[in-house]
Order: C-alpha cells, then sequence, then structure tokens
C-alpha cells in the first residue's frame, strides 16, 4: 500500500516546515529501534499513520497525523548510550513534548499524540482517534524495525 502522487504532495506540504528544523534532521543521528534510525522510525510512523487514515475514511485530521505522528520521538538522544536509560520510561513523552514546544507550535491533537503515543505507559489514555492510530501504528513499526522484519528502503520518496 502507498500514497497517491496527490497524496504523498499533502503528506509533504504538512511536513515541509518541520523539515527546515536543523533540530529534527539532527534525529538522523540517533538509533531507536534495532538498525533503525529515530528519523526514518518517525517519516515511517508518520506515513503509516496517515496512510491508515486515509483508508478508514473521513472525519480524520489527517494534518494532525502526519505531524503528531513525525514530532512523535523528537528528542534527539541515544537511548543505548550509557545514562540515558531511565529517560526512556515514563518520562520520555513527557521530554519529548516540552521538546516539541519548544520548536512548533502545536494543536490540541498533535499535543495528544506526542503526549500519550507510548500508552498504555502512559498515565492517560489518549483522547483522539488520529492519537490511537498513531499510537497503533508506531507500536508496529516497532516490532517490524525491532525484529527486522520489513526495510524501509526506497520508501517515503516524494516523487
Amino acid at each position: 500500500m502507498t500514497l497517491s502522487q496527490e497524496q504523498r504532495m499533502y503528506f509533504n506540504e504538512c511536513i515541509k516546515d518541520i523539515l527546515s528544523c536543523e533540530q529534527v534532521l539532527q534525529l538522523d543521528r540517533y538509533k531507536r529501534h534495532g538498525n533503525t534510525i529515530c528519523f526514518r522510525h518517525s517519516v515511517a510512523v508518520a506515513y503509516y499513520s496517515y496512510l491508515l487514515c486515509s483508508r478508514l475514511g473521513k472525519g480524520f485530521n489527517c494534518r494532525s497525523v502526519i505531524r503528531g505522528a513525525l514530532l512523535h520521538d523528537f528528542l534527539p538522544y541515544d537511548r543505548h548510550e550509557k545514562g540515558t536509560r531511565g529517560l526512556h520510561g515514563l518520562s520520555y513523552s513527557k521530554a519529548v513534548f516540552e521538546n516539541a514546544e519548544n520548536y512548533f507550535w502545536l494543536n490540541i491533537v498533535e499535543r495528544d499524540i506526542i503526549q500519550t503515543h507510548r500508552w498504555p505507559l502512559t498515565a492517560r489514555l489518549p483522547k483522539y482517534k488520529e492519537t490511537f492510530v498513531v499510537c497503533m501504528v508506531d507500536k508496529c513499526c516497532c516490532v517490524v524495525e525491532t525484529f527486522h522484519l520489513f526495510s524501509y528502503e526506497g520508501k517515503f520518496k516524494s516523487k
């Protein structure tokens, strides 16, 4: 399953300002799951979350899904490095949210996506259907990346 040309253009338009932020681009220095770098993981979650929402039908705030998913792991650090283990636990979503708010204006759905994407590890439930989609897609991507079940190579091209 892939996005149509029109959907790819919309996807790229939604993330244009985020991709102009140097701190976001620095996520390509950090691994998240298996050998997958954080930036590629975040793009995959945004891409597949948008793809799923577009297949589920109308009524989804796709712009918020794309942007919230792209920023859901916007915290430049490597959890594999010594001294970072505690951060990745229950406080991770809060740290990501605070970092994202320092760089971008976030609407209420994007905030919820970032703050609760690690549910059920987060204390509160996601409030929006968009958040549930991103939460589930994130978990699927984590499994795929950790066990090397799929390669993102050649995916997510804009043309």
